[in-house]
C-alpha cells in the first residue's frame, strides 16, 4: 500500500514537473540604438527576478511563463536610457530600440577644445544628432542644420554644389559673417567636403562662455562636428546607405505668349522692329517657346554610403566611402562627390592617440551667367517667338537680333549648354592627435590638424553666331578660361588639461593651450583665344591673359580656462585668450578676448527631490571675441605695376602704391551677454530652453572713402569704425513619448535677431548691393545692416493735376506725366529725387522657425519637419523685368493690364513711361515671410528575425524635400541667399536676381546593416 502511495506521488510529481516545464515559454528579441546593437540591457519580467541581459550583438533569451496575462510586460533599462516597459501580448520575439534618456542624453558634449557634462554647461550650445542629420537627403552639412537649433539662419541655393549661407544669431559685422567650423578639432573651411552620413553630431556655439576660447575667430559663433568612430567592444560592423530620387521646379511666372507678346511690341516700339513687320519673317515669328520649359528640368538625385567599424579595448576604427550626384533642376547643372574617411583611436596604457582622414573629390558644373544677367533673367526676358535651336547659325542656336527685335535677350540654353564649365576641387582635411596622462587627471594633447583644397575650373566657349543676318550675341574665336589654386590650413595645437575634485564636492578643469595656425594661398588665372578650330580647349599665347597670385595669414594664440563646480550645483567658468593676426600691423596685432560665465543647477538641490521638475538651471555669461574676417596686408600699402604716369608727354607704365597703410588698423570686437534657462519635467517628458542674448560689435572694420585727388588706384583706406548692436530671443521646446508600442516626439525652437547700426564713423551712410545703376541696400545709424533703401510708392498718377500736386517746385516738368508712378514727396521740398529715398526692407527675419515631428508604431516610423522665416523682405528684380517697361522684352501678363488712361490701373505704369518709374522703390519689395514642409520622411524597418544572421538591420524609406512652400512671394523661391552667380557679396543678401530657386526633392531610401 505504502509502496502505491510512493508510485503514484512520484506520477503525479512528475506529472507537475512536466506540466511545468510545458508550460514555459521563450521570448528573444533584439535590443538597439541609433547606432547599433546594445550590449549589456536588463531584460525583466515585470513584478519578478526573471530577467536577463543582452549579449555582444544586443541579443536577449527569457524563459517566461505561459498565459501570463494581458497585464504581464518586459522591462528593458541601460544607463543613460529611458526606461521602456512593453506588453508581451502573447508576442515570442520583442525587438526594442532604445532612446537616450532626455535627463542624460548627450550627457558628454563637445565643446571648444574639450568635452564637457551637459549638467556643467553654462553657455548656449544647441545640439544636432546623426538622426536629424541623416532624416535629410542633402548634400552638404549646413542644409541639415536648417531649422534645427534656434538663433541659426540657413539660407540655402538651389545650385548643386553651392553651399548656403550659415548665420548664427544674425549680423554682427558689415563684413565676413561666416562662423567658425571646427571638424573632430580641426579648423576648416567649411562642411561641404564632409559627407552627412559621416557626422555623429554637431554642437553650436552661440555665445561668450563657449566661443571665446576661440578667440579671433569665434564672433560669428562655432559650429563644431564629430564624425562617427568605432565603439569599444564592438566586433566589425558593415553599414550600407543609399538613396535615389529626383529633383525639379514645378513654379513658373506667367510670361506673355508669343500672339501677346508681337502685340504689346506693336503697342510700345516705335518703330515696330522689323522680325514683326518683315513679311519673310513670318513663319519665323509663328514659334511658341517657353523659355523657362527650356532651362528647367527633372534632375537624377543619387548617393551611395558604406561604412565598416569596430572596436575592442584597446583601439577602434571606422572606414567609409561614399559618392553622391546630384543633377539640378536647371540643365546642365550637376554636383558630383567622392567621399573617402578613416577614423582610428588606440589606447596603450597612459597614452592614447588616432587619426582622422577625410578625402573628398568633387565635380560641379555651375549655373551660368551672360551678360550680367542670370539664366533665369535671360528666359523671361527672351522673345517666345525665337526658336531655341537653329542649324543655320554656327553655334546651332537662335538669339535675337538687335535692329531686327528690338532688344537684346540672351539665348538662355546656349548660355548654359554650349560649351563647358566644370569646377574640379581636391579637399584633405585630416589630424593626428596623441594625449598622455601625466597623473590622474592631468593630460597632455598634441594635434596637428590639415584643411588643404586644390581646385581646377575650366570653362570653354567655342564660336558661334546666334543669328546669321548679324547676331547681338557672337564669338568669332573660342574662348578658353583656365583657374586653378590652392588653400593650406595647418594648425598646431599643444594642450594641458587637469580634472580633480575636493571632497568629491569640489569639481575643477584647467585648460591652458597654445595655437598656431598658417594658411597658405596661390591661385593662376588664364585665359585665351582659339582662332583656328573649336575642337581644341587648350591655352595658347593668342590674345592671352595671365595672372597670379599668392598670400599667407598666420594666428598665433594662448588659452587658459577654467570650469569649477560645486557638486553640479553651483558653476563657475572662465576663460582669457591672447591672439596675434598677420591681418593686423605691429601696432595692434595681438588682442585679448575672455568670458565669465555662471549657473545655478536648481533641480539639484535637496527641496527639489520629490518635484516632477528633474532639471533647472539658470545659467549666465558675459565676454568678448574677435573678429579678422578682411583680406590680407589690409594694414599697409600694396604695390602695383599697372600706374601710368605721364612722364615727357607720353604715357608711361610705373609702380605705386595702390592705396594709403592704415598701422593702427585693429581687431573687430564683439562683446556678448547670454542669459539662458533649462527646464525639465516628468522625466524630461517635456524640456524648455529660453535664451536672451545682446551683442554688441565694435572697431568695425571699413574701407572708407578718400580723396580722388590724392591719386591712388584704390581710393580707399581700411579702417576700423563704427558699432553694431544685435539683440534676440530664442526658445526650444520639446515633448518626449517613448512608452508603448506607438512613441512620438514633437520638437519646436523658435528664434528672433534684430540688429541696429550705432555708428559708421564720421560717414552718413554706407552703399551696399547693386542692381541697374543703383545702389539697393545700405549701412546707416539707427537701422539695419542693408537695409533695403529707396523712394516710397503712392499709386499712379491719373491725371495732369495729380503730377502737379506733387511737383510744386517744377510744375512745368514734363517728363513725369499720367500713368507714371507716384512717389511720395519725403521731404516735402515739391519734387521727387534722391533725397526721397526711405527705408524701404530689411532682407534678415524677425523670427525663425523649426518644428520637428516624428512617430514609430511597431516597425513603422514618420517624421515631419516644418521650417520658416518670416518678417524679412525680398528686393524682387524680377519684377522690374516683368512689370518695368524699360524697353522691348518679354514680360508678365500684368503688362497687359498696365496704364493706358485715366482709371485703368492703380499698379502698372505706362510703357515706356518716366525713368524714375525704375528707381529703386518698395514697387520691388515684397515680403519674403514662408512656412516651408521642409522634408517629409516615411519608414519601415523588417524585423531582422526575418533574415536570421545575414542582416542586423533593414529599414526602406520614401522622403520628400521642399515639398509645400505657403507664402505670399511672388517670386520662384522667398528663400534668397548670396547671388553665386553674379557675385553681388553679403550687401546683395535678399535680392532676388533670378536665383536658382530649391527644387522639391522626391527620394527613396534603403539602410542596411551587416
Amino acid at each position: 500500500m505504502r509502496e502505491n502511495y510512493f508510485k503514484s506521488g512520484l506520477f503525479f510529481l512528475c506529472f507537475l514537473c512536466f506540466g511545468f516545464v510545458s508550460a514555459q515559454e521563450i521570448i528573444t528579441g533584439t535590443v538597439t540604438d541609433a547606432n547599433g546593437p546594445l550590449p549589456g540591457v536588463n531584460v525583466i519580467l515585470e513584478g519578478t527576478t526573471t530577467g536577463t541581459t543582452t549579449d555582444f550583438d544586443g541579443n536577449y533569451t527569457l524563459e517566461v511563463e505561459e498565459d501570463l496575462g494581458p497585464d504581464a510586460r518586459l522591462v528593458f533599462s541601460y544607463i543613460s536610457f529611458q526606461t521602456q516597459e512593453i506588453a508581451i501580448n502573447g508576442r515570442s520575439v520583442i525587438n526594442v530600440n532604445m532612446a537616450a534618456d532626455a535627463q542624460s542624453l548627450d550627457d558628454v558634449i563637445v565643446v571648444g577644445y574639450g568635452t564637457q557634462s551637459r549638467a556643467e554647461v553654462t553657455g548656449a550650445i544647441s545640439s544636432i544628432d546623426t538622426e536629424e542629420i541623416n532624416s535629410l537627403p542633402v548634400a552638404t552639412a549646413e542644409q541639415a542644420l536648417q531649422g534645427r537649433a534656434s538663433g541659426v539662419t540657413v539660407i540655402n541655393s538651389g545650385a548643386p554644389g553651392n553651399s548656403p549661407a550659415v548665420r548664427i544669431r544674425g549680423l554682427a559685422t558689415p563684413n565676413n559673417n561666416d562662423p567658425l567650423y571646427v571638424i573632430d578639432g580641426v579648423i576648416a573651411g567649411g562642411l561641404g567636403s564632409l559627407n552627412p552620413n559621416d557626422i555623429k553630431n554637431i554642437q553650436v556655439l552661440k555665445d561668450a562662455s563657449t566661443t571665446a576660447v576661440y578667440g579671433s575667430r569665434g564672433a560669428n559663433g562655432v559650429v563644431l562636428v564629430t564624425t562617427k568612430s568605432g565603439k569599444a567592444s564592438q566586433k566589425a560592423e558593415l553599414n550600407f546607405d543609399s538613396y535615389s530620387g529626383v529633383q525639379f521646379n514645378s513654379n513658373r511666372y506667367d510670361l506673355l505668349s508669343t500672339e501677346e507678346y508681337i502685340q504689346y511690341a506693336r503697342e510700345i516700339s516705335d518703330p515696330v522692329p522689323g522680325r514683326l513687320t518683315d513679311p519673310q519673317y513670318a513663319d519665323f515669328i509663328q514659334n511658341e517657346t517657353d523659355w523657362q520649359d527650356e532651362i528647367f528640368r527633372t534632375g537624377v538625385l543619387r548617393s551611395f554610403n558604406l561604412g565598416l567599424s569596430g572596436g575592442n579595448e584597446s583601439s577602434n576604427f571606422r572606414f567609409s566611402g561614399g559618392y553622391l550626384n546630384q543633377e539640378g533642376a536647371i540643365i546642365e547643372t550637376e554636383f558630383e562627390r567622392f567621399n573617402f574617411r578613416s577614423n582610428s583611436n588606440f589606447n596603450y596604457g597612459k597614452l592614447r592617440f588616432g587619426q582622422t582622414l577625410n578625402v573628398a573629390f568633387t565635380v560641379q558644373n555651375p549655373e551660368r551667367g551672360g551678360g550680367g544677367r542670370s539664366l533665369l533673367e535671360h528666359a523671361i526676358k527672351s522673345a517666345p517667338y525665337l526658336p531655341v535651336y537653329n542649324p543655320n547659325n554656327r553655334g546651332g542656336f537662335q538669339g535675337p537680333n538687335s535692329s531686327l527685335d528690338g532688344q537684346d535677350a540672351e539665348n538662355p540654353v546656349r548660355v548654359q549648354t554650349l560649351g563647358s564649365a566644370e569646377n574640379k576641387g581636391l579637399t584633405i582635411l585630416g589630424s593626428l592627435f596623441a594625449e598622455y596622462e601625466i597623473l590622474d587627471g592631468l593630460v597632455f594633447k598634441s594635434q596637428a590638424g590639415l584643411d588643404y583644397y586644390k581646385y581646377n575650373n575650366d570653362t570653354f566657349i567655342p564660336s558661334y553666331n546666334d543669328d546669321s543676318a548679324g547676331a547681338t550675341h557672337q564669338f568669332t574665336f573660342a574662348q578658353i578660361g583656365k583657374d586653378s589654386g590652392t588653400n593650406q590650413s595647418l594648425t598646431l595645437t599643444n594642450s594641458l588639461n587637469y580634472k580633480f575634485d575636493v571632497a568629491d564636492l569640489h569639481n575643477f578643469e584647467i585648460l591652458a593651450l597654445a595655437e598656431d595656425q598658417r594658411i597658405d594661398n596661390e591661385n593662376l588665372s588664364a585665359s585665351s583665344q582659339n582662332p583656328i578650330t573649336d575642337e581644341v580647349e587648350e591655352l595658347s599665347l593668342n590674345q592671352a591673359g595671365l595672372s597670379s597670385g599668392s598670400s599667407e595669414y598666420r594666428r598665433v594664440g594662448v588659452l587658459g580656462r577654467i570650469n569649477y563646480n560645486f557638486d553640479q550645483k553651483y558653476i563657475l567658468a572662465g576663460s582669457l585668450r591672447r591672439d596675434a593676426s598677420t591681418r593686423f600691423g605691429d601696432n595692434n596685432r595681438w588682442g585679448n578676448f575672455w568670458s565669465v560665465a555662471a549657473g545655478w543647477n536648481v533641480a539639484k538641490e535637496s527641496f527639489m527631490e520629490d518635484s516632477d521638475i528633474n532639471n533647472l538651471k539658470i545659467r549666465g555669461s558675459w565676454g568678448t571675441t574677435g573678429n579678422d574676417l578682411i583680406g590680407n596686408y589690409s594694414y599697409s600699402s600694396i604695390l602695383i605695376t599697372r600706374f601710368i604716369y605721364p612722364i615727357g608727354g607720353a604715357a608711361q607704365q610705373g609702380t605705386t602704391a595702390e592705396g594709403l597703410a592704415n598701422p593702427n588698423l585693429k581687431w573687430e570686437e564683439v562683446t556678448m551677454k547670454n542669459i539662458g534657462l533649462d527646464l525639465g519635467i516628468f522625466n524630461n517628458a517635456f524640456t524648455v530652453s529660453l535664451e536672451y542674448y545682446s551683442n554688441r560689435s565694435d572697431d568695425l572694420l571699413f574701407d572708407l572713402p578718400l580723396t580722388p585727388s590724392l591719386g591712388y588706384d584704390d581710393p580707399t583706406v581700411a579702417s576700423n569704425v563704427g558699432s553694431v548692436e544685435t539683440n534676440g530671443f530664442e526658445a526650444d521646446l520639446g515633448y518626449n513619448d517613448y512608452e508603448g508600442d506607438f512613441t512620438w516626439s514633437a520638437n519646436l525652437n523658435l528664434g528672433t535677431s534684430r540688429n541696429e547700426v550705432l555708428s559708421v564713423g564720421n560717414l552718413t551712410e554706407i552703399q551696399g548691393g547693386f542692381f541697374e545703376n543703383e545702389f539697393l541696400t545700405r549701412i546707416a545709424p539707427g537701422e539695419p545692416l542693408f537695409h533695403f533703401y529707396g523712394l516710397r510708392t503712392d499709386g499712379i498718377y491719373q491725371n495732369q493735376a495729380q503730377v502737379e500736386e506733387v511737383f510744386t517746385a517744377n510744375p512745368d516738368q514734363t517728363v513725369v506725366q499720367p500713368g507714371d508712378i507716384r512717389f511720395e514727396d519725403i521731404n516735402g521740398d515739391g519734387n521727387i529725387t534722391a533725397a526721397d529715398r526711405t527705408v524701404i526692407g530689411n532682407p534678415y527675419p524677425d523670427l525663425t522657425l523649426g518644428l520637428n515631428l516624428s512617430a514609430q508604431y511597431k516597425a513603422f516610423d514618420i517624421s515631419v519637419f516644418i521650417q520658416g522665416a518670416y518678417g524679412q523682405e525680398i528686393y524682387n528684380t524680377n519684377i522690374y523685368d516683368l512689370q518695368g517697361m524699360p524697353r522691348l522684352f518679354n514680360s508678365g501678363v500684368a503688362v497687359l493690364d498696365r496704364w493706358t488712361g485715366e482709371g485703368t490701373s492703380n499698379t502698372i505704369p505706362r510703357a515706356l513711361g518716366a525713368p524714375q518709374n525704375l528707381s529703386a522703390s518698395d514697387r520691388f519689395i515684397e515680403d519674403g515671410s514662408y512656412t516651408r514642409l521642409k522634408n517629409l520622411n516615411i519608414g519601415y524597418t523588417f524585423d531582422e528575425g526575418i533574415f536570421g544572421d545575414s542582416l542586423s538591420n533593414l529599414r526602406i524609406y520614401l522622403s520628400g524635400q521642399n515639398l509645400v512652400t505657403l507664402t505670399d512671394y511672388s517670386g520662384l523661391d522667398p528663400e534668397i541667399g548670396v547671388d553665386n552667380v553674379l557675385g553681388q557679396g553679403v550687401g546683395s543678401v535678399g535680392i532676388d536676381r533670378g536665383l536658382y530657386p530649391q527644387p522639391t526633392t522626391i527620394t527613396f531610401g534603403l539602410q542596411l546593416g551587416f
